[in-house]
Formats: structure tokens, sequence, C-alpha cells
């Protein structure tokens, strides 16, 4: 109110001011407009009550917002398969089921499995039959009561069933069968598929009763903490963001329920738009964050030093922000500049840096504006 209140003082004055120099009644020093530079007699700068000031740095209270999506990391999103291969016996969850690790999500069968487990049994029955022969002959053979070549023989048959036998094991951990516990008595022909992590089902690829192949994927799960939260930060930001740096992260849905995150990386990399990826991942896995969500973030600086100006030495028009440089002989010129935010009466000017050696109007640069942008109308 205190700006429109100049504003209209200025123009009446202005307006008063011309028609008394047509008239002849008054004779006062005539006001001019060129483009950008307005210059005012010494009874328009008391009337307007301009003052000047100049560019400072302060410390000032940031908060840099930016926006993004959420998605998951190629190295958490799983597909899960059968090794073997079999027929689909059951599938125990549905998509967006939240699972813990070692939960059994599928059931598969195949008389493969079958197969495999009797040829474990068997193989370790034959290697405790060669180690037998095997430690036999090696005292026979020490006393000399039997030959090398048989000594040899028993134990290449030793070491090949040792490792027959080794890799029968590791072929039935990948099944999740353990092969220690494995009896005649317990032999089955299905395997639990068992969830790696703990997690949500993302896709259901398959069916009951569906026969599949090593290659198919019976389901897609996500291992929740590879939750990747994407943000676009503009240029102007950059120099704010690091790595390690403790954001808060709120959907559109649930503004008021802030999640604390850490940024992780910020892309050395500036997009046609003037944008830079940062990515960022939550401090605790959240059921709310889901992969595709549009989200938010906002970063507190509270110990950001800037280049600043007082509000008032910065006006608007058409969207554009201004100040007035007093270059000498009640003549001011018009400077469109970009601002940042505003805290405790000052405004942030972006690239302040170039205004240093500059007076700069404080009190009356919006009096300026409109009487410039009169003149520039007449």
């Amino acid at each position: 109110m205190k700006y429109v209140s100049h504003f209209i003082y200025l123009l009446v004055f202005v307006f008063y001011s011309c028609a008394d120099n047509k008239k002849n009644t008054k004779s006062l020093e005539k006001t001019v407009a060129l483009s950008d530079v307005i210059q005012l007699s010494e009874e328009q700068i008391k009337t307007v009550g301009i003052n000047t000031t100049s560019v400072e740095y302060r410390t000032i209270e940031k908060t840099i917002r930016l926006n993004g999506k959420a998605s998951i990391a190629p190295s958490h999103l799983i597909s899960v398969s059968s090794i073997f291969g079999g027929r689909v016996k059951s599938i125990q969850l549905l998509p967006g089921n939240h699972f813990s690790k070692g939960q059994i999500l599928a059931v598969i069968e195949n008389e493969q499995f079958v197969q495999l487990q009797q040829e474990y049994l068997t193989t370790k029955a034959k290697l405790e039959m060669a180690q037998l022969d095997f430690e036999r002959q090696k005292e026979l053979n020490t006393n000399k009561a039997s030959s090398d070549k048989t000594f040899q023989s028993a134990q290449a048959e030793y070491k090949v069933l040792e490792t027959a036998k080794k890799a029968l094991e590791e072929k039935l951990k990948l099944i999740n069968i353990n092969p220690f516990s494995l009896t005649t008595e317990n032999i089955r022909g299905f395997i639990n598929i068992t969830a790696p992590c703990n997690g949500t089902v993302s896709k259901i690829l398959s069916n009951a009763g569906r026969y599949l192949s090593s290659s198919d994927v019976i389901m897609e799960i996500i291992d929740n903490q590879g939750l990747l939260l994407h943000l676009k930060a503009f240029e102007s930001d950059i120099p704010s963001l690091q790595t390690g740096q403790n954001i808060l992260v709120y959907t559109n849905q649930n503004p008021e329920n802030k999640l604390t995150a850490k940024i992780i990386s910020v892309v050395p990399n500036i997009q046609d738009d003037g944008s830079t990826d940062v990515i960022a991942t939550l401090d605790k896995p959240s059921d709310e964050i889901i992969p595709g969500l549009y989200i938010n973030s906002d970063i507190t600086l509270k110990d950001y030093q800037t280049v600043v100006l007082p509000e008032q030495s910065v006006v608007s028009f058409e969207n554009t922000s201004y100040i007035f440089e007093d270059i000498g002989n009640n003549t001011f010129k018009l400077f469109s500049i970009n601002t940042g935010i505003s805290h405790n009466g000052f405004t942030e000017i972006i690239d302040g840096e170039n205004l240093k050696s500059k007076k700069i109007v404080s009190k009356g640069a919006y009096g300026l504006l409109m009487a410039l942008k009169n003149l520039i109308e007449e």
C-alpha cells in the first residue's frame, strides 16, 4: 500500500507538472525517459524519496524444492525363475504383496529333482566306500603289500567321487534343498522358490499348472532397499547440492508426512532445459513411496551465504524483476535481474557479483518504475 500511494502521488505530480509546463504557469525541469533511463528534477527526487544502497553478502535460510519420481535400481528388480524348470504347483503371493527374506514365493515340481537327489545320495554312498578302499590301499601300499597301481587307482576313484559329490551338493543348494539333511526318507519331487530379500511382488507372469523352462520368469519382485528417488535440480541450485546431504521427501497425496532421505549422487550433466538429475535414497523403507510415484523434496540450507538487496530495491513488472541503478545527475537506469529467495526483508540476487560497484535504488524504486512506464506510454 505504501508503494501504491507513492505511485499515485507520483503520477499526480507528473501529470500536473506536465500540465503546468504546457501552460507556462510553473517552470520545472522536464522528466525524460529514454527506453530504460529516467531523469528526475530535484523536486521530484524529494517527492519520491529516493535512497540508494549496494549489494551485500548475507547468511540466510534457503529452501530448495525439487520434484521427480521414485524408481527401482536395476540391481534390485529381480526376476524369479526355476533353474531347472518344471511345472508350477502353486504361487503363494499376489502382485503388491509384501514378503520377507526366505518366504516361499512359488512351488515347482519336476522329476529331475528326484533324480538329482537320488544321484547325490548314490554318489555319497559310493564315496564312503571309495574312501574306505583308498585308506586301506594306502596302508597296504605303505607296507608294500599292494602295488602302486592299485593304490593310485583307489586314490583316483576316491577323488572323482569326492568331486562329483561336491558338484551335486552345489546343484541341490541352487534348488533350495539342503544336501546335508537329505536322506532316502525325505526325497521330494518339488522345490520351494524362496525370496532372496525383503520386498514386494511387482508382477506375476505364470500360473499354477503351467510348465516352465529354466529361462521362463515366474514373477518379478522388488527389493525395497533398491528404491531410488530421481529428482530434478536446476542449474542455479546445483552448487548447493552435494552427496551425503540430508533431505525431506513427501508425496502430493500426503504432503504433511515428511520422510528423511539422503542424496547419493548429483549427476554432473546439465540437460537442455538447464536441469540435472539428483538421486537420493530413503533412510528407511516406506510403503507410501512406490516405483513410479511423483515425489517432492525440500532441502533447507541454514547457513546459505549469498548476494542480497533489500526487498524494496526489487520491483516487478510483467513477471520480470528489475532494479534501478543511480548513474548520477538524478538519472536512473533500469536493469532486469534474476532473483532467488526472500528472507527477513532481503532478496537474493542471482549473479549479484556484477552489481558490487553499483549504487542501487532502495526506497523509491517502485515509484521510478511507474514513472518510467508512464512516460514511455506517453
